[in-house]
């Protein structure tokens, strides 16, 4: 089986920086068309402004994606662009701590509505495209016609309060993906997630600026003693998006040195 992914479209949320842009600019460079999307315009524009302007292999879309109409928008604008969709990767998240015996700062809301609830809806929508063009192209049926994967954390195994909002709305992701793997399966479309744990991320390198005494707690809770960079979950991705994982659908992906086998209290969670 192939690893490749060339030839192939891809939309990326959460694309503007951080895990989202590696994960992003890996898929273009192994010859993947790509939509960028996020909410942050300015970031997109210093990224790949140029190259989405010169209409070759990459576009960038900006909105907010926790809106319905915003998501059929990007859709619609890969469309355009590629004609098709055949991998969606879900990275538009974000953490934050929770203070959690304030309903007001728990953040639940928050992140259930941008780390899962868009997840959700952009998957759905995508799943439906790809099914439609299936049937327009009088696909044959038993064909592969698409992988989604879910950016997912240990935190969703792992028990530290001031992670509350961030620990449920993994879990509820890892749930996510088993549920549409096992409904989508019949149509052709694989769901799989990747649950990282403390990857060189905006937000880890701005907490490691502010704490630097994390990095060495981080690296001594990880068995394998070091903090992963962003191009090693996109690896991951790659891997789940390409035909070489033809057979795996609804799994959780652990890319995270070995760390959920530990069981380190007091190790900052990133």
């Amino acid at each position: 089986m192939s690893f490749s992914v060339s030839g192939k479209t891809a939309i990326v949320t959460g694309s503007a920086s951080g895990i989202g842009l590696a994960i992003a600019r890996h898929l273009v460079d192994k010859g993947a068309n790509v939509m960028f999307a996020d909410v942050d315009e300015a970031k997109l524009d210093a990224e790949v402004g140029e190259e989405a302007r010169a209409e070759g292999p990459v576009r960038m879309f900006s909105g907010d994606l926790t809106e319905k109409l915003t998501i059929a928008n990007l859709l619609s604008a890969t469309i355009d662009a590629f004609e098709r969709v055949d991998i969606l990767v879900n990275a538009n998240r974000r953490t934050l701590v929770s203070d959690i015996l304030n309903p007001e700062g728990d953040g639940v809301e928050e992140l259930w509505r941008h780390n899962v609830l868009s997840a959700l809806r952009i998957s759905q929508i995508t799943a439906k495209r790809m099914i439609q063009h299936a049937q327009r192209a009088e696909v044959e049926p038993g064909t592969m016609l698409g992988s989604i994967i879910n950016l997912s954390s240990i935190a969703s195994q792992a028990t530290r309060p001031e992670l509350l909002a961030y620990s449920m709305a993994s879990a509820a992701m890892d749930q996510m993906t088993r549920s549409l793997a096992v409904a989508l399966a019949p149509r052709g479309i694989r769901v799989n997630a990747v649950a990282f744990g403390s990857v060189m991320s905006a937000s880890l390198q701005a907490a490691l600026k502010e704490h630097p005494d994390f990095r060495d707690e981080i690296t001594l809770s990880t068995p394998l003693g070091r903090i992963a960079a962003p191009a090693e979950l996109a690896e991951a991705v790659q891997f789940l998006a390409s035909d070489a994982s033809g057979f795996i659908t609804g799994q959780v992906l652990t890319v995270d040195g070995g760390r959920g086998l530990l069981d380190v209290v007091c190790a900052p969670a990133h």
